[in-house]
């Protein structure tokens, strides 16, 4: 299970910050190698943007599932790099191969960064349990 762990790139300038997780699942683990090469590419994209503070990623390749966490300035520095390339087309290239995709935002106290893995996934299976049809 490649994990790239916790990369700090920026220094909060606010005792809050904004975070944000996902995990995401592809259809078969068939898609998972290919799928490993775009999260690494929107990885190192995402560790030089405007407002990041840190970067993680997690796959288990076995499984088709990908794990990432990242916090930054605010939502508009989260949304700026979703929108500019290679982001944005990847994500439309990617989309068809996807099974599934859930993404939590929260802000954090900026020294509790980084969080575990044992909690971000806490906060995706909580947003994943309130989504699911009848709740």
């Amino acid at each position: 299970m490649p994990t790239i762990p916790w990369m700090t790139v920026g220094t909060p300038s606010a005792p809050e910050v904004q975070c944000m997780a996902s995990r995401l699942e592809v259809k078969s683990p068939l898609n998972a190698p290919a799928f490993l090469i775009a999260s690494l590419a929107l990885w190192r994209q995402a560790r030089r943007s405007p407002g990041a503070l840190g970067v993680a990623l997690k796959a288990e390749i076995l499984k088709g599932t990908f794990w990432t966490y990242s916090a930054w300035t605010d939502k508009a520095a989260i949304y700026a790099y979703a929108g500019a390339e290679p982001h944005r087309s990847t994500v439309e290239r990617k989309r068809k191969v996807m099974k599934e995709a859930t993404f939590v935002y929260f802000t954090a106290p900026a020294g509790e960064l980084p969080m575990s893995w044992d909690e971000i996934r806490r906060r995706i299976a909580e947003q994943r349990s309130s989504v699911q049809p009848g709740n």
